[in-house]
């Protein structure tokens, strides 16, 4: 009997210590993450490794091209093969909405007591009738959203202060000061494309449409490609055939034909940084945080670069539209099949939506990038000395910034200094600069399919007919009807009727 009971406690003990030992195992979460050029994705990076640790989880993060990632984000919902278990930065706008609603994703709302952190901070911003915005027809929202307390005009146009200042030139308030400072600057450096891009001319015509009433292309605040919303009449449009797009196209041309805009318009940020610190280029449409490292390669006595607010085109001065909730966490439906899928969410809700963790995300590591001065956040000296600033800093060698989840204003504008306080200020002044997100229509599964097909279908035209009209390809004046007549034929007229009688 003593043989069995010591037998027995031994056994006992045994499973209490792999019990133990199971309950301590980190919680193992794949994620499918959009891998910016400019920011490429660090295993290493200090805030997910704290992150990780804090929370006793391991993040396997896939980082997939910021070209590719949509198509393989859709073959992962569509097929469930090699699905994640979780998505960042994925929304149920356009062409997820109709996968989602055929069962491809879990309904996140069904499942609130599992977002504990998620709800508070929606609570805590006021933003509960946002959220009501990303409902579907069937009432459910399907990801957790991104959760900002006020938009800030973190990005711009970009110039030469120098170069303004030395010529005489005030500050640009309208794009056809722009197409006067960019004429000056070629007539002096006859050999420079004086406006470049950065990674693709999806962000030069994102943060410049609004100023001519529309949104279109790859970035269109819709996520339609050809439609935009009227914010007056608070409707949907077919922008990619108006005569705001013609007349916004045709000056780009302009620019283009002129040679003051840089043909070479999809390339990294080494090929920008290049060519503003050597002078080929004078000006971008960027952010505010790139300037450090782009000054730091130049060597022409007085280089200053510097953001400006939104200019004013026929449609008035307005940026890239803005949504205090923004693209976020999804699940792929595989997920709901893990045994332990509740704690996936619970940790994921902690992981991105509690305040500690959000700390980390956007500050980093006290004691490492950071400490305290009473409510004052002091930055280690090693970051507020880096040429390519604060924000910058943080983001590419601790990871900051990156997959955060909250923004607080107060938070955020530590990272950045007083002329960037100063740049916010004037464009808060500006009437309706940074406009709001348009509703996400309630479409059924069946509408959503349709018009899954006809915006790939009108976006894959619409792609060619802008690269043709803008390099002089195809004749914007003698070609110009026979485009809209093909868009029509590619319905998207009925594609614009879908949106309106679906609208919120």
């Amino acid at each position: 009997m003593k043989k069995l009971l010591t037998l027995l406690l031994a056994f006992l003990m045994l499973f209490s210590l792999i019990s133990a030992l199971a309950e301590e195992a980190p919680v193992t979460i794949s994620l499918y993450y959009s891998d910016n050029p400019t920011l490429p994705f660090r295993e290493d990076w200090p805030a997910l490794l704290a992150i990780q640790e804090k929370y006793n989880v391991k993040l396997n993060i896939e980082a997939i091209p910021m070209a590719d990632f949509g198509t393989k984000v859709s073959l992962a919902l569509s097929t469930g093969q090699n699905a994640p278990d979780a998505i960042l930065g994925v929304n149920t706008a356009g062409q997820y909405a109709s996968l989602v609603l055929n069962g491809a994703a879990v309904p996140i709302s069904d499942y609130p007591q599992w977002t504990p952190n998620f709800n508070a901070r929606v609570e805590e911003l006021g933003l509960q009738e946002n959220i009501e915005t990303i409902r579907l027809s069937d009432g459910k929202y399907y990801y957790l959203p991104r959760l900002w307390e006020k938009p800030i005009y973190d990005g711009g146009l970009i110039l030469r202060e120098d170069y303004l200042k030395a010529k005489g030139f005030d500050a640009p308030r309208t794009f056809d000061d722009l197409y006067e400072i960019l004429k000056a600057y070629k007539a002096d450096y006859p050999d420079s494309l004086p406006l470049t891009t950065i990674i693709n001319p999806g962000v030069l015509y994102r943060m410049t449409m609004p100023s001519w009433g529309i949104s279109v292309g790859q970035y269109s605040s819709t996520s339609t490609g050809v439609l935009s919303w009227d914010y007056d009449k608070k409707e949907y449009f077919p922008a990619a055939i108006s005569e705001q797009y013609r007349q916004y196209i045709s000056f780009f041309a302009k620019l283009y034909a002129e040679g003051l805009l840089d043909p070479e318009m999809k390339q990294d940020d080494t090929s920008t940084a290049k060519k503003l610190a050597t002078g080929k280029a004078m000006a971008t449409y960027g952010y505010y945080d790139q300037i450090g490292g782009w000054t730091e390669g130049t060597t022409i006595d007085g280089f200053k670069l510097n953001l400006y607010p939104v200019l004013a085109g026929p449609g008035g001065a307005h940026h890239q539209p803005r949504n205090p909730i923004g693209s976020g966490i999804m699940f792929p439906i595989g997920t709901a099949k893990r045994p332990d899928f509740e704690q996936v969410v619970r940790k994921l809700d902690e992981v991105f939506f509690s305040e500690e963790a959000n700390r980390i995300w956007c500050i980093g590591i006290e004691g490492e990038t950071y400490t305290m001065d009473g409510d004052r956040i002091v930055y280690a000296e090693d970051i507020t000395s880096s040429p390519a600033g604060i924000y910058k800093t943080m983001q590419n060698a601790y990871g900051c910034g990156t997959v955060q989840m909250i923004g607080y204003m107060d938070m955020e504008m530590t990272k950045y200094d007083d002329n960037f306080a100063a740049i916010n200020a004037a464009v808060a002044q500006m009437d309706d600069a940074i406009q709001t997100i348009p509703p996400t229509p309630f479409f059924d599964d069946l509408t959503a399919e349709e018009t899954a097909l006809l915006q790939t279908t009108l976006y894959d035209a619409f792609e060619v007919w802008n690269d043709a009209f803008l390099t002089g390809k195809k004749s914007i004046d003698d070609d110009w009807d026979a485009y809209v007549q093909d868009m029509k034929d590619k319905g998207i007229e009925e594609f614009c009727a879908l949106y309106n009688t679906y609208k919120r």
